[in-house]
């Protein structure tokens, strides 16, 4: 699902105190000319990339190093979201082992795992339990549909309540005597396979249109200019 309308809430994504909201249009027109040419550029390439349709899924993760590792391979593939169960808030996420990636990816807690399987489920997306029983080879799902791939934690893998509501169950082969992969391996492997598929049947990995790369692209922006907040507030005023 994609999470931004036009018009965007400009003072929510800045942390800002005040209600700001412009059209994306007008956070672009304000805040190009604050942006190095190769940082837009960049930013153009990534928005064109960004799938909606691959979400990992973090269910209990004890590490945050863990967490922050997925949410790098995850947005370095080109997933826009991920979703958390009963984990660490981002804030206290490792800056070191995501370089940057928690600011690029938009985050949504749960307490409660059953409902967070059934609101993915209700947007449409499969949802897939890495899981040791009753479970398919990884590569047999199919991820050219919109898929929540969900990772369980470092002991007990996935939890019984997201392990009954998925609709598919996955394993990834191994080949050694070790039963499973680490969390942030198995994400890797996962996400990897996923965006695989959608290049070799869908010939691209990005499924945003041309409105929500519009809008995307205005979001990054607010996220790419250092002290956003201040200077935001000071290009309006020299506007006004």
């Amino acid at each position: 699902m994609f999470a931004y309308s036009d018009p965007i809430e400009v003072g929510r994504l800045l942390g800002m105190e005040e209600e700001l909201t412009m059209s994306a249009a007008e956070v672009v027109a304000l805040l190009e000319e604050h942006i190095s040419e190769r940082r837009r550029d960049r930013i153009e390439e990534v928005v064109a990339s960004r799938c909606k349709s691959i979400v990992p899924v973090l269910d209990g993760i004890f590490d945050t190093g863990n967490i922050a590792a997925v949410l790098r391979t995850a947005e370095g593939l080109g997933a826009m979201s991920a979703h958390m169960i009963d984990t660490q808030p981002v804030k206290k996420v490792s800056a070191r082992v995501t370089q940057g990636a928690d600011k690029w990816v938009d985050m949504t807690t749960w307490t409660e795992p059953a409902a967070c399987v059934s609101a993915l489920q209700g947007q449409g997306y499969q949802v897939v339990a890495t899981h040791l029983e009753a479970a398919v080879p990884l590569e047999t799902i199919d991820f050219t549909r919109p898929t929540a791939i969900v990772l369980g934690n470092e002991r007990d893998g996935v939890c019984e309540e997201v392990a009954e509501a998925a609709d598919y169950r996955c394993i990834i082969p191994m080949r050694g005597f070790v039963q499973s992969f680490n969390i942030s391996v198995a994400g890797a492997l996962s996400m990897y396979e996923a965006v695989r598929q959608r290049q070799e049947k869908l010939g691209k990995v990005g499924d945003l249109n041309e409105e929500e790369q519009h809008i995307l692209k205005a979001v990054y922006y607010v996220r790419a200019v250092n002290q956003g907040d201040r200077l935001v507030k000071r290009l309006l005023a020299a506007g006004a």
